[in-house]
């Protein structure tokens, strides 16, 4: 029993906050429980049968005892409710300079994407001290990422991007789990997270990740190319360039892809939605949905066809053709890179309150932890 802790290290930069709110909920929950039960036995005990006490003016209201049990809880409350908003919400105002890494969780394992191409199985290397942003989504069913150690826990659902980011504050390897059912083999979900000194990060980054630490770690497949660059392999592969090149937007086969991340989209149904994560992932897999205001030929579906991980290396390339920049290309390609196309963005529009993009089968994916 001495070497069982009292709690899990806190690891990052959010669970001393949350340790510190658990306490206090802990602390209150004793003392109001602890008030509540004594006034209740007392009053068992004084005024049970048989004791002789004065019950000929029972009181039925008092005003000063009803805002005395009334008040203060109700300020306690709001109290703690602000102070955990605040702390909940910290964790979605991801700074500029957070390195994204992707999960996708299938059963049973996890598979992360870094940006720069190094890809782990059940594992994930990050360095201390720098903040660090997940972007998760589920191939098959519902999961839940958690690790202990930082005090962060957030469903990977199929068919949405959801993310989270935190600061890792402690070198050490801490366990990843899948804290939601899942299936037959839910309790083998699971794995490591390796946080590192900054040093040996960069070894590490340096080796191309091909050297785990422990069993289960996966090692690169694709070399030295970034994530940008895999995407724009696939690009090639499916012959997106067909409708999206700079010669197929002059002739009106699809729309320019340059800029497109983070612009507004105005639909041809009068929907207006952000061309975020999940509009680049949904396009892909149910274009049907997204009919895009001026353009009258749709484009097929790659449901089936792309995989998840395959959807995040196209979208990286997507989000790099940028005006001006220069497109990934695989590293030692032989052949030009899709062509960058220089037109604007069709299609767009500026409204800020316009809502990410969701598919009707965002209901089914609730009830069911699948995709129709």
């Amino acid at each position: 029993m001495g070497d069982l802790p009292f709690r899990a290290p806190a690891a990052s930069s959010y669970a001393e906050d949350v340790d510190r709110l658990f306490f206090v909920l802990v602390g209150l929950t004793v003392v109001f429980t602890t008030l509540v039960g004594g006034t209740l036995l007392f009053l068992a005990v004084r005024y049970r049968r048989g004791n002789r006490v004065d019950r000929s003016r029972p009181s039925s209201h008092n005003t000063l005892l009803e805002l005395g049990w009334t008040l203060p809880p109700l300020f306690l409350a709001l109290g703690v409710f602000f102070w955990s908003a605040h702390i909940f919400t910290k964790a979605y105002a991801v700074p500029d300079n957070a390195k994204e890494i992707f999960v996708i969780g299938k059963q049973w394992m996890w598979h992360l994407q870094h940006s720069n191409g190094i890809r782990e199985n059940n594992e994930l290397h990050i360095p201390v001290g720098e903040p660090v942003k997940l972007t998760m989504i589920s191939q098959d069913v519902i999961h839940a990422f958690y690790v202990p150690e930082f005090r962060l826990q957030r469903q990977v659902e199929p068919g949405q991007y959801s993310s989270f980011y935190f600061t890792p504050t402690k070198v050490g390897r801490y366990h990843m789990y899948c804290n939601m059912y899942c299936g037959t083999q839910h309790a083998l979900m699971g794995g490591w997270v390796y946080v590192m000194s900054k040093a040996d990060y960069q070894k590490w980054v340096a080796s191309g990740g091909s050297q785990p630490t422990a069993t289960g770690g996966a090692k690169s497949e694709t070399g030295a190319l970034t994530l940008a660059q895999r995407g724009a392999a696939l690009y090639e592969k499916y012959q997106c360039g067909s409708c999206h090149s700079d010669e197929a937007v002059q002739r009106r086969r699809g729309p320019s892809l340059v800029g497109l991340y983070g612009k507004m989209r105005q639909l041809a149904d009068g929907r207006k939605v952000k061309a975020d994560d999940g509009y680049l992932r949904n396009v892909l897999y149910y274009p049907s949905e997204y009919p895009l205001a001026g353009w009258s030929v749709g484009m097929p579906s790659y449901k089936g066809t792309m995989s998840e991980e395959e959807v995040l290396a196209v979208n990286a390339y997507v989000k790099s053709l940028t005006p001006g920049a220069v497109p990934a290309a695989p590293a030692g390609s032989t052949t030009e890179p899709p062509a960058a196309n220089t037109r604007e963005t069709e299609g767009g529009n500026q409204d800020p309150n316009a809502p990410a993009a969701n598919t009707p089968n965002q209901q089914w994916r609730y009830m069911y932890g699948g995709e129709q």
